[in-house]
């Protein structure tokens, strides 16, 4: 009996590295494609520039908030508008953006209390209401943390020059802190995460979602869709409003642009709260694919074919070869893709990372409950229910 087990799990361990290995080498080729290709949109424009409002909501403090700020103030671009939003005029956030409009009184920027609570999200709640006083037929929508280099605005927005695109996105490398926690996020971000984003791209030939470190699109798509109030409780928002305008038939670009947050200073327990969240997210987003990504586990299952051939040498070759593909996956998508400069020095943190993702995907199917900016909601089908 225990010999059958033994075999059945070492059977279920070698398809694990087989299917992990052809994921890891779809995702190199995915990089490939990515930077040879321009990412279907980065390069600048020749066409005319839109004037544009850049939608940013707010709640607290993020690191670095001002910097990230001032980042949108110094752009190189004709005419634009900055829209900030919070729910309450005595946010800290606030203090900020005074600042910001005393420092460049030349910037078209406005600060909107929104007094409505529309939804579970407040994000979007305040979408929905700050999109009512910008200007612009052009929008753009990024999370209060990004901070962008002085073309950001001209190369995000020269792609919806085309009808055919919907919206355009881009990927986003992370800046750690010191602590165990923030270094373990931004090495998911670069070696994991962003792999994802490129290998779904390649194999359903586009995306059909957005992510929040970017989302621009036209008022136009915006209102076919029945506006933000139509999102105002689901948690993946940037995931849904992609998703929602790709079904009218429209693309979504992903840009080669490449923005940058800083991340909190995460002790370990916050970093597993926030890896929850996104992975319950995730699983009610995409059920199908988030189940699929236990095929991709190349380590876990290298290290479960080691213990069940008994450390056998051939399956220290495996494990070896293994390693060496998520190694060259690491490097191609956070160095060569992302310039994450602060990788190397924190990849010695990769299978330490990679296992625990494993532990966050099974533990994620047990509960619906996430924490969000110090809220704590039930997720439903997507949905936020506030506890």
């Amino acid at each position: 009996m225990i010999h059958h087990i033994i075999r059945i799990l070492q059977a279920v361990a070698i398809f694990g590295c087989v299917s992990s290995s052809i994921y890891y080498i779809l995702c190199l080729i995915s990089a490939r494609a990515f930077l040879r290709s321009g990412a279907g949109g980065g390069a600048r424009s020749t066409h005319a520039m839109p004037p544009v409002s850049i939608l940013k909501p707010l709640k607290g403090i993020d690191p670095e908030i001002h910097e990230s700020f001032r980042s949108h103030c110094l752009q190189d671009y004709p005419e634009y508008e900055i829209v900030f939003g919070v729910s309450d005029q005595a946010d800290p956030a606030v203090a900020s953006v005074e600042r910001l409009k005393r420092e460049f009184p030349e910037r078209a920027i406005q600060l909107v209390v929104c007094p409505n609570v529309l939804g579970s999200n407040v994000k979007v709640s305040n979408l929905e209401q700050i999109v009512q006083v910008a200007h612009h037929e052009c929008l753009i929508v990024n999370d209060s943390d990004i901070r962008v280099e002085r073309d950001y605005v001209q190369r995000i927005v020269a792609p919806l020059a085309d009808e055919r695109v919907g919206m355009v996105t881009c990927l986003y490398r992370g800046v750690a802190e010191s602590t165990l926690g923030s270094r373990l996020e931004a090495l998911g971000i670069s070696t994991d995460f962003s792999a994802g984003v490129m290998a779904a791209r390649l194999l359903e030939g586009g995306l059909s979602f957005g992510l929040g470190s970017t989302l621009a699109f036209r008022r136009r798509e915006l209102n076919q869709i029945g506006g933000f109030k139509t999102i105002v409780d689901f948690l993946a928002d940037d995931y849904e409003l992609g998703h929602r305008i790709a079904g009218l038939g429209l693309k979504v670009a992903l840009s080669d642009v490449v923005v940058e947050t800083h991340l909190p200073a995460y002790d370990f327990g916050g970093f597993l709260a926030h890896q929850m969240r996104w992975a319950r997210g995730v699983r009610d987003s995409r059920l199908g694919g988030y189940i699929g990504l236990a095929s991709t586990f190349g380590l876990m299952w290298a290290l479960l074919n080691l213990l069940v051939a008994g450390a056998a040498p051939w399956s220290w070759i495996v494990l070896g070869s293994v390693l060496l593909l998520r190694i060259l996956v690491a490097l191609a998508v956070g160095k060569s893709v992302l310039k994450d400069s602060q990788l190397l020095s924190q990849l010695w943190l990769l299978p330490l990372r990679d296992l625990i993702a494993v532990g966050v995907w099974v533990a994620s199917f047990w509960g619906h409950t996430v924490t969000w900016r110090g809220d704590r909601f039930e997720l439903r089908k997507g949905r936020l229910i506030r506890t």
